[in-house]
């Protein structure tokens, strides 16, 4: 079943104010316990974190910031 304009908002929401500030501590925590890296290679994967979390999601940021196209046309 695919998410109306208004759920994807609602989701968009939840994930970006409740989801990712736990993944953040999550990966902060496990690169703290992991054993130190070069800089170069510890800035990588904190890279690599900071993208990969959004694949999962994308669908429901698609079309977020666009007008809602299920609202009733105004004349």
């Amino acid at each position: 079943m695919a998410l109306t304009y208004k759920q994807r908002r609602r989701w968009s929401l939840l994930l970006l104010l409740v989801f990712l500030p736990i993944y953040i501590l999550v990966a902060v925590l496990i690169m703290s316990i992991a054993i130190r890296a070069p800089l170069i290679v510890e800035f990588a994967i904190y890279v690599f974190l900071g993208i990969a979390w959004v694949f999962p999601f994308k669908r429901v940021f698609m079309g977020i910031g666009q007008a809602d196209p299920d609202a009733p046309e105004e004349n």
